[in-house]
């Protein structure tokens, strides 16, 4: 069965794919500010930091939920797959997502500078701790985990403690840092946004040699990567979208219009989590072990039934959570002003 001349199993995977796009953009921010927050010296820069994410952080945190739930209800083989063998990761991340919670909320309840100086660490460390562990979940799905051909995970957490995963890791933590100082730098001004310019060409720099890195490892390493756009033609034109993209960017930075440089950012994460999802496609998860049976969107699909169900339901709800999500922004959009009822 097929839809727009596409069948079910490649449109939900375009579908989940979208989904952990929108979290990595929206998200991803919300993270890299967090990793920017002890940057930021001031008590009163720190308050603004926080409440330029206060109104929309735990709303972007649903895209990861709901990306989550696409992922279990198209390919629930995938699904189980890749919760066993990032489970102890997948509970680390849990820990941090509950600290970061914790500490937004918390800071504020009480004046002593002790108190909101711990909470701000905590901050600042679960987030970075939630972005390494992203990256290195994205860089073990690129390169691949052992299992069997049942699609059983056969490793251990060694096995995922991979140097290309460290440098997929060391990129989101990088390229979610620009993201994050590019949208602080919308929402504030005077000395704040003077320091948070200077992160920013930071980030940058750190970004595109990062960028550069990761780019010819997985070039020179991971020869299947290179397979799949020979064996689809038509995929070449998203690498080269993205090193336009990246040096847009970089571009508008320079020239300190960070606006568009934050929407521009954007588009990077979105076109590289296309290049992730098009250098796997057809496969969701692929087997290291040589050899070995990998798991393709169609062998861990659910039934055709489900998933037009699914794809009916997503019609209906992706536009009413896009709405939301611009109707939210939309509201709090302008600079930062702190007031008896801010963190």
């Amino acid at each position: 069965m097929s839809f727009l001349g596409l069948d079910y199993p490649t449109l939900w995977f375009l579908v989940v794919g979208g989904l952990f796009a929108g979290y990595a953009i929206l998200d991803g921010f919300d993270l890299g500010s967090g990793m920017l927050h002890l940057f930021l010296k001031k008590e009163t820069s720190r308050r603004i930091a926080l409440n330029a994410i206060g109104p929309v952080w735990d709303g972007n945190e649903v895209w990861l939920v709901i990306g989550g739930g696409a992922l279990f209800a198209g390919f629930p083989e995938a699904y189980a797959t890749l919760f066993s063998a990032f489970y102890l990761p997948f509970m680390l991340f849990l820990v941090s997502l509950i600290f970061r919670a914790i500490s937004i909320e918390f800071r504020s309840k009480e004046p002593m500078a002790w108190w909101r100086n711990g909470w701000d660490r905590a901050y600042a460390t679960s987030s970075t701790v939630m972005t390494v562990l992203l990256g290195a979940v994205v860089g073990n799905v690129v390169l691949g985990i052992p299992m069997d051909n049942q699609g059983n995970f056969t490793g251990s957490v060694l096995d995922l403690l991979h140097p290309y995963a460290l440098i997929v890791s060391l990129l989101t933590v990088a390229a979610f840092a620009l993201h994050g100082g590019l949208y602080l730098s919308m929402k504030t001004e005077g000395a704040l946004f003077a320091k948070l310019e200077r992160l920013i060409q930071s980030a940058a720099v750190s970004f595109v040699v990062l960028f550069v890195l990761v780019t010819m490892v997985t070039l020179v390493f991971m020869t299947h990567v290179a397979e799949v756009f020979r064996n689809y033609p038509i995929l070449f034109g998203l690498p080269v979208l993205v090193l336009l993209s990246v040096a847009s960017t970089v571009r508008l930075v320079a020239r300190r219009a960070f606006r568009w440089a934050f929407f521009n950012s954007a588009l990077n994460l979105a076109l590289l989590m296309g290049l992730v999802a098009a250098s796997l496609f057809p496969t969701l998860l692929r087997n290291r072990i040589p050899g070995g049976r990998s798991l393709d969107i169609y062998f861990s699909a659910s039934s055709a039934e489900s998933l037009e169900t699914m794809l009916i339901i997503a019609a209906i709800g992706g536009p009413l959570v896009l709405a939301y999500t611009g109707f939210v922004f939309y509201t709090f959009r302008g600079k930062v002003e702190l007031d008896e009822h801010s963190y």
